[in-house]
Formats: C-alpha cells, sequence, structure tokens
C-alpha cells in the first residue's frame, strides 16, 4: 500500500445529481481518458411483510469504513490501470429513489472501467462497515441485510 491520506468518503443525505454532474465535468480536461464509469447506488422502495421502505438511514464506524475504502481504492489501483477512482457513500437518511453511493473509474480504455467498477463495487458490500436501517412508512424501522 502507499502513504496517500485516508480520505472521507461521507457525505451526509443523498448525494445530488448536481455533485454527480459536477465530478464528471471536472475530468473532461485530463484528456489521457478514454473512459468513464459510474455505478450509483438508490434506495429501492422494497415492501417487506407488507411495508414499503421510505428512507435508509445510513450509519458506520467512520474511521474503520474510511480505512477500508482506501484499502478496496488502493487495491483497485494496483489490480486495474485506472487514472481515477472516486467513492462517496452517504451517512443519514436517504429517501426512495434517492443516490446514496457513487463511485467513479477513469481508465484510458473502456474495458477496463467494467472490470474495475464490477470489482469495486462488490468489494465495498463485502467489506465496508457501513450500516443501513430501513425506515417504513409507517415510521416503524428494522436492520437492512447488505445485499
Amino acid at each position: 500500500m502507499t502513504d496517500k491520506k485516508i480520505k472521507n468518503v461521507f457525505q451526509q443525505g443523498a448525494i445530488s445529481s448536481e455533485f454527480i454532474g459536477n465530478s464528471i465535468a471536472k475530468h473532461q480536461t485530463k484528456t489521457s481518458i478514454g473512459a468513464h464509469n459510474i455505478f450509483l447506488g438508490q434506495v429501492r422502495a422494497d415492501i417487506i411483510d407488507g411495508k414499503t421502505v421510505s428512507a435508509i438511514e445510513y450509519s458506520a464506524y467512520e474511521g474503520m469504513a474510511n480505512e477500508k475504502f482506501h484499502e478496496i481504492r488502493e487495491a483497485a489501483f494496483e489490480k486495474f490501470h485506472l487514472t481515477c477512482l472516486h467513492i462517496y457513500h452517504s451517512l443519514g437518511t436517504v429517501k426512495a429513489g434517492e443516490i446514496c453511493l457513487f463511485v467513479f473509474v477513469s481508465s484510458p480504455r473502456r474495458k477496463v472501467v467494467f472490470e474495475a467498477l464490477e470489482y469495486i463495487v462488490e468489494e465495498i458490500k463485502a467489506h465496508v462497515p457501513v450500516f443501513g436501517k430501513e425506515i417504513f412508512e409507517d415510521a416503524s424501522h428494522q436492520w437492512k441485510a447488505n445485499n
């Protein structure tokens, strides 16, 4: 691993489309990039036991989670020929239909961004200590299974 500074990937609340658009626009000056790929995780209005999820309240062991995000980021740079990699995850309440996870990868070649993005998202789901409490329309709640 490198001695790069561990970044805080967390944002309070939903990740806005403006933030996503601005992130993409900032990369247009990097002319060595030939491909970008993004993953947007969105809160679903699942129906569980007859009740509809209206939001998810995200919490995390932030220090530990940021370390895991950093490890995944560094492993992805070692494994794939990436130019850029950005990860953002929500904390707090995110309503159904809103974005809670934004992963953005760039590379000179298109095949790399597809492979890298799948690897990164699966690693996040498997190893990062972020927790979601599903909040139902009737204000009841339960902890979400990480799937």
